[in-house]
């Protein structure tokens, strides 16, 4: 008996762990991945706890995960004018008891490596230096082609390609992508602080305000990224020439408190990337593909709502769907799993659509510029966790979103 065969396009985070749960339920997926390699790209994941709980459905996988526990939460203000600590809280750890796990921070190519090593251990191909570059389906299969020129058929196939994925391009046809107006400078530093901290200030050089967040990743390294309101700079997650890295340390952001300046100081990678933003689609899927993760749905890493439509790098649904689906007995094409994903991305599209915008207000509303804003902004944080109990509440809503996950620098 032969079994499924699911093409996956894309071996970043997604890629690997759809491609376990479709092999643990009797399929034969392969990933083709563009890189030549497993990449360094990326610095963290701030790994949510139903996307753990998912995670956990295969079997070893946690506990194989290197990352520090987030003990609690902590908003300050460097504001001169409104200086001090807005709120701080433990909401998370009782909302995580729920669940069995705690948010965890990770370093991101070290859990990508994770996942590589399981996805081997339980007998997934995965194929480097394959980027897809166009289809061609019917009503019993697709066929892929490749940049080097290799083809290859499958019953179904997975776009997990990232934002600029050519998988949504052979599908929907090209578009730019869209640039915020935000960007991002992050960086790793030494540091044992167990809190998930947002760092509000203003910016007096530029007519643009910014936040900072970082979050443990391991027992000895703090992640840290800065989100501004600036010009243009593209999305190449490369570190920082040596002049720009100098210049940075010792700039503005070096001199904020509560340790964010050290942090900047004492950074011994760092990195600066646009935020781009994609096209609703109103479906992600046509025929035997779907799309998954940015390739469907690119959103602001505003944690923890970034990861309330992203899980693991993608929607677990789809992962759900592969989980609970089987191939028939005769081993032939069926559709069960595809039709669960469109079943509960049917049902997780509004969510998606709300938590999307949310983000999005959420960017803009800690990149305000002004003393008067930005003390708005910092009342609306105290009053928001004034009442603990609400917020314990609202986390654990959050949480129960099956296709949560993940938030990423």
């Amino acid at each position: 008996m032969s079994n499924t065969k699911v093409i996956i396009a894309g071996g970043g985070i997604a890629g690997p762990v759809l491609a376990i749960f479709l092999k643990l339920k009797g399929y034969e997926p392969v990933v083709y991945e563009r890189a030549d390699s497993p990449t360094g790209l990326g610095l963290s994941l701030c790994l949510q706890p139903n996307g753990l709980k998912v995670l956990a459905l295969i079997p070893g996988l946690v506990e194989s995960i290197v990352g520090k526990e987030i003990e609690k939460m902590k908003f300050v203000s460097v504001l001169e004018e409104d200086a001090g600590v807005l709120a701080q809280s433990d909401a998370l750890s009782q909302v995580s008891a729920r669940f069995g796990f705690r948010l965890r921070g990770t370093r991101r190519p070290v859990f990508h490596r994770t996942l590589l090593a399981a996805a081997e251990r339980h007998g997934v191909r995965v194929v480097f230096g394959h980027q897809l570059v166009a289809l061609e389906q019917d009503d019993e299969s697709v066929r892929v082609t490749f940049a080097n020129g290799h083809t290859d058929s499958a019953s179904f196939v997975v776009g997990c390609d990232g934002l600029h994925s050519n998988t949504r391009v052979c599908l929907f046809g090209k578009e730019e992508a869209t640039f915020t107006g935000l960007t991002q400078a992050s960086g790793l530093a030494s540091g044992s602080e167990c809190a998930l901290i947002v760092n509000f200030s203003d910016r007096r050089d530029l007519p643009y305000g910014a936040h900072m967040i970082y979050y443990p990743i391991n027992d000895k390294q703090i992640s840290w990224a800065i989100t501004l309101q600036e010009p243009e700079a593209k999305e190449t997650w490369r570190d920082m020439d040596e002049d720009r890295q100098r210049e940075f340390k010792k700039g503005q952001f070096s001199q904020w408190g509560f340790g964010a300046g050290e942090l900047v100081k004492t950074a011994d990678t760092l990195v600066k990337y646009g935020l781009y933003d994609r096209p609703e689609l109103q479906t992600w899927h046509k025929g035997r593909v779907v799309l998954l993760g940015d390739a469907a749905h690119p959103t602001s890493p505003v944690p923890p709502r970034a990861g309330r439509q992203s899980g693991v790098r993608g929607h677990l649904p789809l992962c759900a769907a592969a989980h609970a689906a089987q191939p028939d007995r005769r081993g032939a094409v069926h559709g069960d799993a595809l039709r669960g994903v469109r079943g509960a991305r049917a049902a997780a599209h509004p969510a998606h659509v709300v938590a999307r915008e949310e983000g999005r207000e959420q960017g803009e509303g800690r990149v305000v510029h002004g003393v008067e804003r930005r003390k708005v902004c910092n009342d609306a944080v105290r009053a928001a966790w004034k009442d603990e109990g609400n917020m314990v509440q609202g986390y654990a809503m959050l949480f129960e979103q099956p296709f949560t996950g993940k938030s990423e620098i």
